[in-house]
């Protein structure tokens, strides 16, 4: 869906890691703030009530967003997603779908290196 405030969205935004529990997510600890870059104008991630419910029952939620304290409001919120919602796994937490950019964030001379750890628990993962 489209942004909720219709406008395209560049900047840097914190989420709060949800769980430690995936190929995804191993390198961070459940809880944990970081920073990576978002650029879209379609990010707001919706689902229906029963879908969402089954999310959070399942551990599926990966990442949301938040402010740089941790906080999970609407004002750590890029886009309106439904529940601050940033990142989801499927069942099996083997795929991720995810609208901020980790990859944008691997390298501490270009503004941060955050999305780092994402990448190097995949590549420990599947070693």
């Amino acid at each position: 869906m489209r942004n909720a405030h219709l406008k395209f969205v560049c900047a840097d935004v914190h989420l709060k890691v949800e769980t430690s529990q995936s190929l995804f997510t191993n390198r961070y600890q459940e809880g944990q703030v970081i920073r990576v870059p978002v650029a879209h104008a379609e990010g707001n991630y919706f689902a229906d009530a029963a879908t969402l419910k089954r999310l959070e029952d399942r551990g599926q939620v990966a990442f949301r967003y938040c402010a740089a304290d941790g906080t999970v409001d609407g004002t750590g919120n890029p886009n309106g997603s439904i529940s601050n919602i940033a990142g989801v796994f499927n069942e099996t937490k083997t795929v991720m779908g995810l609208m901020p950019h980790p990859e944008n964030a691997v390298e501490p001379m270009f503004g941060g290196s955050d999305g780092k750890a994402l990448f190097e628990g995949l590549v420990e993962a599947l070693s």
